[in-house]
């Protein structure tokens, strides 16, 4: 086994370069490097991604996976932590996550991978956290698919009410123990729906996605346009009545709303120039969402008292409703919020498949999940996620799935901040199409002159660990039997499954044999010992001959042959004179 397991199989009948240590450490810290990973991009078993996808179509799918979830679904669970400073922590939870950003523009524009974090960590930290990092990814995407999905049945019942006047009922339009809930089968439904989207195609759902972007975005801007007129000065007082704690809790369950740049990062294998459109893409979706999260929550807040939140899951609608005293506006509210949570399902589903993708290629985890068909789409993989994902959301309630998305969303993010940091000083001259602002400014740290822009991943790290730190026990205890499950896994499957272990092994094996300068020379030096040559001749016989040739080209090709024969010490030639001679 091997410490870092870089060295590729062997091709052409070249023999692999020489393997280190095979100590137990080594094995959890072997990394991937960066150039074979960005080589590997896209290929699956049996097939490959296709690169379909531009800048635009990029900057889509993470506003997409970003814009609806903390607006239309959590707000209401993050307003009675916060009362009206939730405006802040919004604020809090981006600032936070433009610290990350900017790390995960960086990298992805120096690794434009399928695998996100997963795959920087893999190229910097070790496999061993490079796993607890997908792993982290797996619960921060599956899980906050489910949590989405749950709130998608409370507009599509406002929705069904103000049009057709039939709703569905509790039991199954509520997970189990929620309002007399026994199964959310909505949930389910909308995750069955995207499933169909993405089977598709990469290029197909992205256009869908596009369009109920647009939708979305619309309807956020008329509920501002008309909520704006019943807002009351005395609604934001007190402003901040749970004090700095509850505005840090608050933001620490809306941070999971701003994960739609790392879904956009997952996929680097279908852009058609990465490098280049992935960090655009990244930084615009940030400052779009942003504005919009928190201009609707200024507007919200000040036109309901922030105690009426408490249990509201679709609190958009109702103030809609309140402020018109129409159902209409509600209604027109519901049916954009309905498409705006559907491309949050969408855009997240995507990226669970692709981080999977990426985990399975390197060996973590089943092959099944890296098979891509004709379409180049993982057809097995996006229906064991979404099966998973929609009997998740059917089953279980949503303020837990959104606290256990929030400790894996910000998990993760800590570590791609460590990533850049690490990648700046094993590998400073790699080129970076993106770097973070400051890099260029250089400051004196004892002997070595660090980039000033380090400072921002550092930043990033420290807020990551500090909204952690403002989770409840439960959800700390939930994520610590998470990642327990985790490792096992990794101890009795990935570790030994991986690619870098298996092919350490090979490569440990084949350099117990000589080796030999190019493909067939084993067999040769093998019948030369069978036939009592000489141990000059078994060192090399091919650098003997070559010599002698050279020098028999001069006289002639049939002489130069002739002393090659002869030098190597071989029989065999005059066994043919004699078989010629009975001829003749």
């Amino acid at each position: 086994m091997l410490d870092q397991g870089t060295a590729p199989p062997a091709t052409g009948g070249k023999q692999l370069p020489p393997l280190q240590s095979t100590g137990f450490g080594a094995r959890l810290m072997r990394r991937k490097p960066v150039e074979r990973l960005v080589a590997e991009g896209g290929q699956g078993e049996g097939g490959s991604l296709r690169r379909s996808l531009g800048m635009w179509q990029l900057t889509m799918i993470s506003i997409g996976a970003t814009l609806g979830t903390g607006i239309f679904v959590v707000l209401g669970e993050a307003v009675p932590d916060a009362g009206p400073a939730v405006v802040i922590s919004f604020v809090l939870a981006g600032i936070t996550a433009l610290f990350s950003a900017l790390s995960y523009a960086e990298l992805a524009g120096t690794i434009p991978v399928s695998g996100s974090s997963y795959s920087y960590a893999y190229a910097t930290l070790g496999e061993i956290i490079a796993w607890v990092c997908g792993w982290c990814l797996i619960l921060e995407y599956g899980v906050s698919v489910a949590a989405v999905a749950v709130g998608w049945g409370q507009y599509l019942n406002e929705l069904l009410e103000g049009t057709i006047g039939v709703t569905i009922p509790a039991a199954l339009a509520n997970p189990p123990g929620a309002d007399g809930g026994i199964f959310n089968l909505p949930a389910l439904l909308v995750v069955l729906l995207c499933m169909a989207f993405l089977i598709g195609g990469a290029k197909e759902s992205a256009r869908a996605n596009t369009i109920m972007v647009g939708v979305k975005i619309v309807a956020l801007l008329l509920f501002c346009a008309v909520a704006f007129m019943g807002i009351r000065a005395g609604n934001y007082a007190p402003f901040m009545p749970l004090g700095l704690g509850g505005v840090s809790a608050a933001g620490a369950t809306l941070f999971f709303s701003y994960i739609g740049f790392d879904a956009a990062s997952t996929a680097g294998e279908e852009a058609k120039n990465p490098k280049k459109d992935l960090p655009k893409a990244i930084m615009l979706s940030l400052l779009i969402v942003t504005v919009l999260y928190v201009l609707v929550a200024a507007v919200a807040v000040g036109a309901m008292p922030w105690g009426d939140f408490e249990g509201s899951e679709a609190a958009l609608a109702g103030i809609m409703k309140d402020v018109t005293g129409q159902s209409f506006w509600a209604v027109l509210l519901a049916a954009g919020a309905v498409i705006a949570i559907a491309s949050v399902v969408l855009t997240v589903l995507y990226g669970q498949t692709r981080i999977l993708f990426a985990m399975s290629r390197d060996g973590l985890v089943p092959k099944a999940f890296a098979k891509v068909n004709r379409k180049g789409v993982p057809m097995a993989n996006t229906v064991i996620v979404s099966l998973f994902c929609g009997i998740l959301a059917a089953a279980v309630p949503l303020g837990q799935l959104a606290d256990a998305t929030s400790i894996g969303t910000l998990f993760a993010f800590a570590l791609v901040n460590v990533a850049v940091i690490v990648l700046r000083f094993t590998r400073p001259d790699m080129h970076r199409s993106f770097q973070v602002p400051l890099s260029g400014v250089r400051v004196r740290i004892g002997s070595a002159r660090v980039p000033l822009g380090l400072i921002f991943p550092v930043l990033g790290f420290a807020m990551c660990l500090y909204m952690m730190a403002s989770l409840d026990v439960i959800t700390w205890q939930v994520f610590g039997g998470w990642m327990l499950v985790g490792l096992l896994i990794y101890f009795f499957y990935g570790m030994r499954r991986s690619r870098l272990s298996v092919e350490g092994v090979a490569g440990a094996v084949l350099t117990k044999e000589p080796v030999a300068a190019e493909a067939g020379a084993k067999p040769a030096a093998k019948s030369v010992a069978k036939a009592g040559t000489t141990p000059a001749t078994k060192a090399g016989a091919k650098p003997a001959v070559k010599p002698a040739a050279k020098a028999g080209a001069k006289a002639g090709a049939k002489t130069g042959a002739t002393a090659a024969r002869k030098t190597a010490g071989k029989s065999r030639p005059k066994s043919r004179k004699k078989a010629r001679g009975k001829k003749k």
